[in-house]
């Protein structure tokens, strides 16, 4: 696992040193783009932008913190975001064993846990969060989901499904009681987000109105969010940027895949993990179009424990399993690369 988390983080390095190479750009030029200069920003400058309070403070005060002895914001984001993607690939290998934290590391958009974006620190927490719950240490576990839940708002559905956890893991109900109970700390987190929003605009849906103005994440049924990422795809939109095409196809492979991991886990009665999945499905699925599910199945360990699972199999695996796993993980790397591209040249990536 620890070769695997060195040799994806370099070649993704490689490929941002090639862009500053071959394009002349500064390395701000090439790990800054896209929401890495609003979370800097905040670090730097506090909610000082129009729909900044969009992002959540966990973030960004991190980095600020850890800058303050006079580290570049960039230098100390990436840093962390390296060291918490180590941390997130160590919570699946607890979770699932090695093929799940070596199938996790391989994701094609893991260039986020490589620039300062939340996905790196919010695994790490959020898996960390996962496996101290199912090890019954409802207490770190309820300070890590604390931790996940003022990153980005995925926490909100962090707690949802460890309530789920909380209820079917077997227990009296005075047990099921101060699981619940604990679950208080995580809430109390958003809550105080949300009223610190209230304070400064007035507003109780000020989150909301952030992403719908700055994001065209506003409200849409189910068949309107498939048909608006649809007509991305439609010949001659977006000429312009052709990248999106294949991006927002991708977006739509994402959204299959969380729905068949979460009818695997409902299959197979694993409540808490059907409900993480799933009710990220159903934001996604209601928001204008399909957006960031690419980034988003990061965060979906149940789906990376499921492919560890396959590639593993049973007993010693036979020479042909060896070379097919062996050539999907080369494909992947591939793939990790050209999207690490698409991100480094400021491209679109999701």
């Amino acid at each position: 696992m620890v070769q695997a988390w060195l040799g994806t983080r370099l070649v993704m390095l490689l490929v941002a040193i090639w862009v500053m190479v071959t394009e002349h750009r500064a390395a701000k030029d090439v790990l800054g783009n896209w929401d890495v200069a609003h979370y800097l920003g905040i670090a730097e400058n506090g909610y000082a932008e129009a729909n900044s309070i969009a992002f959540f403070p966990g973030w960004p005060l991190l980095v600020r913190l850890a800058s303050s002895v006079g580290l570049p914001v960039l230098a100390v984001g990436t840093v962390l975001a390296l060291v918490a993607s180590g941390l997130a690939a160590a919570a699946l290998y607890r979770l699932g064993g090695a093929p799940a934290a070596i199938a996790w590391l391989l994701a094609p958009t893991a260039v986020f846990t490589l620039v300062p974006y939340t996905e790196a620190v919010f695994c790490a927490a959020a898996f960390w969060a996962w496996e101290r719950a199912t090890a019954r240490q409802w207490g770190a576990a309820a300070v890590l989901a604390s931790v996940a839940a003022s990153v980005r708002v995925s926490g909100v559905f962090l707690i949802a499904a460890m309530a789920v956890l909380a209820l079917t893991q077997a227990g009296a109900s005075r047990e099921r009681g101060r699981r619940l109970a604990w679950l208080g700390l995580p809430v109390a987190v958003v809550a105080a987000y949300l009223g610190y929003l209230y304070a400064i605009t007035g507003s109780w849906t000020a989150w909301l109105d952030a992403q719908t103005s700055g994001w065209a994440r506003g409200f849409a049924w189910p068949w309107q969010s498939l048909q608006h990422t649809l007509n991305v795809l439609a010949p001659g939109a977006y000429a312009d940027h052709p990248e999106w095409r294949w991006v927002f196809a991708a977006e739509i492979v994402s959204m299959a895949v969380g729905l068949v991991v979460t009818i695997v886990q409902l299959a197979q009665r694993r409540w808490a993990e059907a409900t993480w999945v799933g009710l990220q499905l159903v934001a996604f699925g209601t928001s204008y179009w399909f957006m960031s599910v690419n980034r988003a199945v990061l965060l979906w360990f149940p789906l990376w424990i499921l492919v560890g699972r396959l590639v593993e199999g049973r007993g010693r695996p036979p020479a042909w399993r060896v070379v097919l796993v062996s050539l999907l993980a080369v494909v992947a790397l591939a793939v990790q690369a050209v999207w690490a591209w698409l991100f480094f040249t400021g491209r679109w990536a999701s």
